[in-house]
Parts: structure tokens; C-alpha cells; sequence
């Protein structure tokens, strides 16, 4: 069994982080202008129920490329970041409402979101952090609002890569979090699209709040 993380550990792993991305927020944008994540996009939307336009949060908004690409769609799109230089990047860049909140303080409305797209993000969690923020994110969400989430996938391994930490699941993993969580699976696919298994390592899934 892996060792529990006390408070004073995972603050530690939330500014490590954090200053990695700080710290390299131009180089970042830069590299990840043009990442075509429109399969992503799709998968979130077309699961939403109700008339458009939708109120969507935008968890790890980075430097805010996918928040506006929410906006320009029409849609209400509010971005969450815990990088300071990516909240004033990605405020910039789309002009929305930009939340600057670590993953592991999260202080959501409840409610308040048709869907929540979180692109590249939840990875950062530590996994025994991951329960309580995915209840966060359960409760952030209106009934029956979707879920999107992208991360790379593992079987299991955890720490830190670097100057940043991730915790790395399958999906027989991912989905015993998520369903206990309270979630319904939708959907889930390997990218980048049309490669072989092996030459794709983000897992991506989308689900629908339940209960």
C-alpha cells in the first residue's frame, strides 16, 4: 500500500508544480498554441443535455486556448487554474471568468456547471486526493451534467516526473474512482487518434453525473 501523503507533502507537491508551470508558462503556450484537441471538444459537448448555450468550466484552463475556443462557440466557459501566470494568460487570451484555485482547495459552486472539461488536469492529483476532488467536481455539476477528462494514462505509477507530480491510471483504474464518485461512464477513447494502441498515451473519458 502507498504511503499516506500528509498535508505538509502535498502542499509541497501543489507549489512544486505550480512553479513548474510558472516558471515556464511562455515555453508552454507556445508548444501547446496549435494541439488539436477538437475530438475533445466534441466528446463533451454532444453529451450535454438541453439547449445550447452551456455553462462550462474549464479545470486547468493552462494559458487558455480550450477556454476560448468555448467562448467563440457561445458557450459561458469559466476557466480554473492554480498557475498565476496562466490565470493572467488565459484571462487575456479569451476574456472570461478565470478562477485561480489550486486543485487540492477547490471552493466550486454547486451547481452551477452543465459540463466540466478537464483536458490534461486531474493527473496532478495525488490519487488519494482524488475522491474528495472528484466529489468537488460531482457537486460543481448541474444533474446529469458531464464530466470530460484526458490524462495520461499508467498502471498506477505515482511522483514526481521532473519538476511536476502525476499520478498515471488505466482504465479499469480510472473508472473504479470515477464510478464511486458518482458518475456513469459515457464514453472513452485512446489518443492521438488513428495510431496504434501502443502510440497512444492519453486516456480520455466522459461521463454523466449521477445521483
Amino acid at each position: 500500500m502507498r504511503e499516506r501523503l500528509d498535508r505538509d507533502t502535498l502542499r509541497a507537491i501543489s507549489r512544486g508544480t505550480l512553479r513548474h508551470y510558472d516558471d515556464n508558462a511562455a515555453a508552454f503556450e507556445a508548444g501547446t498554441r496549435n494541439h488539436d484537441v477538437s475530438q475533445n471538444v466534441s466528446a463533451l459537448l454532444r453529451h450535454i443535455e438541453g439547449p445550447a448555450p452551456f455553462t462550462l468550466l474549464d479545470l486547468g484552463c493552462g494559458p487558455g486556448r480550450d477556454l476560448r475556443t468555448f467562448s467563440e462557440l457561445g458557450h459561458d466557459a469559466v476557466g480554473l487554474e492554480g498557475s498565476a501566470a496562466f490565470v493572467e494568460m488565459a484571462r487575456a487570451a479569451s476574456g472570461c471568468e478565470v478562477l485561480h484555485q489550486d486543485f487540492l482547495t477547490l471552493g466550486l459552486p454547486c451547481g452551477r456547471f452543465h459540463g466540466i472539461f478537464a483536458n490534461a488536469s486531474l493527473f496532478h492529483v495525488p490519487t488519494q486526493e482524488l475522491p474528495r476532488v472528484l466529489g468537488q467536481l460531482h457537486a460543481a455539476l448541474r444533474p446529469r451534467g458531464v464530466l470530460f477528462t484526458s490524462n495520461p494514462r499508467g498502471q498506477g505509477e505515482e511522483g514526481w516526473q521532473g519538476d511536476r507530480y502525476g499520478a498515471y491510471h488505466d482504465i479499469v483504474a480510472w473508472r473504479t474512482y470515477l464510478s464511486a464518485a458518482g458518475y456513469d461512464e459515457l464514453e472513452h477513447y485512446y489518443r492521438p487518434p488513428g495510431r496504434p494502441l501502443h502510440e497512444q498515451p492519453w486516456l480520455a473519458t466522459v461521463w454523466r453525473k449521477v445521483g
